[in-house]
């Protein structure tokens, strides 16, 4: 963090708490999270995110290989602690339209339907996150609990453990975050308001209104008439951010990028990620949007694919499900003409990367209704077997020796010193059975000092894959791996890359900056007890 003096408090017993909800899904909740934690920590508090149940199939891996949401991974970095299951002890991971697969303290649970969960799962979920908030708040002296969607949900409201009845085990002050960029602010604050119960009401000590855009004194009148309705103040007005580099949970956040031909507007390379139902993990392609030589876009219409210079299959929740979906959507066939057309690579990542082999076997009905097997696109000599048991698993590594990757114009085979880093999620095993036909990407670190290969791809590095996410985040392969089709292009590499994890933290620096100059901070710590 920036050179901002830490001061050493006396811990509270037990730590204070703070709830942050909102009017409605993707107002920012998170992010003003991440915000105030980043500005406590650095007044000296030890923050600790916490979501009791988070719905995302962006997950992040902590360092004893368990799954929670990204959300709570990336504001655990921006407190400057590290990640643990009690930050978000229960995660949904959608699987279809009406089910999901439930991940408890970072290991599936089971799968359930949408009123299985409710009425099966939800009754006894209440232990399971008190007793995780109860050891954060042992441990840290401030604990930011995030709500989920809307407190004002009153089909759900019954059952919640997300929201205000949390608030009310935890005993927790609540500030309301609204989005001002949708429009309607003020009926979603009234409105909102409206539908709490009185007690749950008297829980609101104040209101946050995001992404505002303009001259704040033609805002003042409203913020006037809605503090004299509710009698809640407006504790800040945060500005609009733009191209905040801070990686996303939700894929409603590539709403608007299908099909962006940003290559066409100063990118020299072009990056299609095909975005299918179920894509999962695509911030591993945020490194690659900061290049200042690529553009990235989101395809979800084969007739939007054109000639890309890459083509990157990103994970899925559900590997059969989405590689369905690509064949009724005609991308087998646009896939193959463009690598005919000029397309240098293909490559997957972790389901992608399943997708790329010759068959999908679901012995346990894993991912389908019933046992069965699929064709995969037959492009590596790959099968992949769904198993009972999920992989999450952090892991390093180097380039095999004889790797097939073209870096920086590095022929294929030729010795490059690159560590690398990255993530597994997947449920998957996958053999190769042709050895002749392919070559390994990387040399893991096993246990005892072994090595392991992961990843495969054809000789002349045209088609590759691997279940590593993160991979785009180490800056040496990501700028040498772009380098490669520059050279393939004709053009000249560029000559320095820039660092993620330093960008990263710049960004967190840049929204809590913000947030601290356009949130009534002393306020906060008012209601939560505290001094500034």
């Amino acid at each position: 963090m920036e050179d901002q003096a830490v001061t050493t408090r006396m811990k509270p017993q037990p730590a204070a708490v703070l709830m942050i909800q909102g009017t409605a899904s993707d107002v920012g909740k998170s992010l003003v999270t991440a915000a105030i934690g980043r500005i406590m920590t650095r007044d000296g508090y030890r923050t600790a995110p916490f979501k009791s149940q988070n719905m995302a199939l962006n997950s992040y891996v902590t360092v004893d290989g368990k799954e929670i949401g990204r959300a709570q991974g990336m504001q655990a970095e921006a407190f400057g602690t590290t990640a643990t299951t009690d930050m978000n002890p229960i995660l949904l991971k959608p699987s279809g339209e009406m089910s999901a697969q439930i991940v408890v303290h970072g290991v599936p649970h089971v799968a359930l339907s949408a009123r299985e969960y409710r009425e099966k799962f939800l009754p006894e979920a209440k232990s399971t996150v008190m007793d995780a908030l109860g050891r954060l708040r042992s441990s840290y002296d401030v604990v930011l609990m995030e709500g989920a969607g809307s407190p004002a949900e009153i089909n759900l409201k019954a059952r919640d453990i997300v929201n205000m009845n949390l608030a009310g085990w935890a005993d927790a002050p609540v500030l309301l975050v609204a989005d001002i960029d949708r429009g309607g602010v003020f009926a979603f604050l009234v409105g909102t308001l409206e539908l709490l119960e009185p007690h749950e009401r008297a829980r609101v000590k104040g209101f946050i209104i995001n992404k505002f855009r303009g001259d704040l004194s033609l805002l003042q009148p409203g913020l006037d008439w809605l503090e004299q309705r509710t009698g809640i103040p407006v504790l800040g007005v945060l500005p609009f951010l733009p191209q905040l580099r801070i990686e996303a949970e939700d894929s409603v956040v590539l709403e608007g990028t299908t099909g962006r031909l940003q290559a066409m507007k100063g990118k020299e390379l072009d990056i299609a990620v095909i975005r299918y139902p179920r894509i999962s993990n695509f911030t591993d392609f945020d490194p690659l949007e900061d290049e200042p030589d690529t553009a990235v876009r989101y395809v979800a219409a084969a007739d939007e694919l054109g000639t890309p210079d890459a083509i990157i299959l990103p994970g899925t929740k559900n590997t059969g499900a989405d590689l369905d979906y690509l064949r009724e959507q005609g991308f087998p066939e646009a896939i193959a003409a463009a690598m005919n057309q000029g397309t240098r690579q293909l490559v997957g990542i972790c389901g992608g990367y399943q997708m790329l082999g010759r068959k999908l076997y679901d012995p346990h009905a894993v991912e389908s209704s019933e046992p069965g097997e699929r064709e995969g696109l037959g492009l590596l000599p790959l099968s992949t077997s769904f198993l009972q048991q999920k992989t999450t698993v952090r892991a390093s590594g180097v380039l095999a020796q004889n790797h097939p990757l073209l870096l920086g114009g590095t022929p294929p085979g030729s010795v490059m010193e690159l560590s690398i880093e990255g993530y597994e999620i997947h449920m998957g095993t996958t053999a190769n059975h042709d050895p002749s036909l392919v070559r390994s990407l990387f040399q893991l670190k096993g246990p005892e000092g072994s090595t392991q290969p992961e990843g495969w791809g054809t000789p002349e590095g045209r088609v590759w894959g691997t279940y590593l996410h993160g991979l785009f985040h180490n800056d040496g392969l990501r700028r040498a791996w772009l380098d490669g089709l520059r050279l393939s292009k004709g053009l000249i590499p560029l000559a320095q890359t820039f660092s993620a994890a330093a960008l990263r933290e710049q960004e967190f620096d840049r929204l809590a900056d913000s947030v601290r100059a356009n949130l009534d901070m002393a306020a906060v710590y008012e209601i939560m007890g505290l001094t500034q």
